[in-house]
């Protein structure tokens, strides 16, 4: 229950802090649905090492969070869980255009990957994604239109669907619609679509970052829910940047720039490791190897080409995801 409450509280406190003075010891940090927990620890491991500095957070969608910057929100860095939702922000003039250079990975700290939560003995027998299009199974995650989180997801059967059906374009669409029919509620966000799946006990199969179903896992045990690995996945990388044009209007530049270089240390990666993000520092993702199963990953660029081809190929208006969530 305590993360759920925990979204209630961060929501309450983000409309506070936006109608506060700012100074420089202060940041908004904008962030992904499901990370409240992840920066609710690296926030307070920060701010040990920074006496007096004060992080405020913001949680949703990240699709509705870079609209919400973009009208007037004032958050000082952004951690995201999509590369498109930050290139809105260039495109309004808030980031700069090189801001993948401005930190290591591709300004990517950690990654995560799209993954099956299902209930205890797995009593559908859901192993891979061609069992999420049988008649017999629903399906949650969260609305692609609002939500990084759901647009991985949709990436990522699309990318399988690819592989088994050998570019067959018409399959491919085919697979992906029955998916999306078999989702009987899109939320706005992953972290409701969990609440739909956990608490409201609606689905067969939640499919969200590997990281949120580790994180049910560990609060609800093992006799609750399983966590299921498909096959081959979609690398998820959680691009993080400055919001230039608010971290200088705000004089954070340097604790924003600090802030999002704590996340690279041993210590920030430790911390998105026990939550289970997979890390880039050597060391700490070797000692957490056992914890990660072994999966296939593919990329956007191998698969798609990109995200600008995403964007103007799937996410566009009228595009192919239009196409499939229409077809409901």
């Amino acid at each position: 229950m305590k993360r759920f409450l925990l979204g209630v509280a961060t929501l309450a406190g983000l409309f506070l802090a936006s109608s506060q003075a700012w100074s420089a010891d202060k940041l908004l940090n904008a962030s992904y649905d499901v990370g409240r927990e992840l920066f609710a620890q690296i926030n307070k491991a920060f701010v040990a090492e920074h006496p007096g500095v004060t992080v405020d957070q913001s949680h949703a969608g990240t699709s509705a969070q870079a609209r919400a910057i973009a009208e007037g929100l004032g958050a000082d860095v952004v951690t995201f869980n999509q590369v498109l939702d930050i290139d809105f922000l260039v495109s309004k003039g808030l980031i700069s255009a090189d801001w993948q250079k401005d930190f290591p990975d591709n300004a990517s700290p950690f990654y995560s990957l799209p993954s099956f939560l299902v209930r205890a003995g797995n009593p559908k027998n859901i192993k891979d994604w061609n069992d999420l299009v049988r008649d017999d199974v629903q399906v949650i995650f969260p609305n692609p239109k609002t939500s990084g989180n759901a647009r991985y997801t949709y990436l990522a059967a699309t990318a399988y669907a690819k592989e088994a059906f050998k570019g067959d374009d018409a399959k491919v669409k085919e697979f992906v619609t029955k998916l999306f029919n078999n989702v009987p509620i899109f939320d706005s966000g992953g972290r409701a679509a969990t609440t739909t799946f956990v608490q409201r006990e609606i689905g067969d199969v939640l499919i969200t970052f590997e990281s949120e179903t580790r994180g049910v896992r560990r609060e609800y045990g093992d006799d609750k829910f399983e966590q299921v690995t498909p096959s081959v996945s979609l690398l998820a990388e959680f691009p993080v940047a400055i919001v230039d044009t608010v971290a200088d209007e705000h004089g954070t530049r340097d604790l924003a720039k600090t802030y999002l270089d704590f996340l690279y240390t041993p210590q920030g990666q430790d911390i998105a490791a026990r939550n289970g993000l997979r890390a880039r520092d050597a060391a700490v993702a070797t000692k957490y190897k056992a914890e990660f199963p072994d999966v296939r990953l593919l990329t956007v660029e191998d698969v798609f080409g990109g995200w600008a081809k995403i964007q103007a190929e799937h996410f566009a208006a009228g595009g192919l995801l239009d196409q499939t969530y229409g077809s409901r």
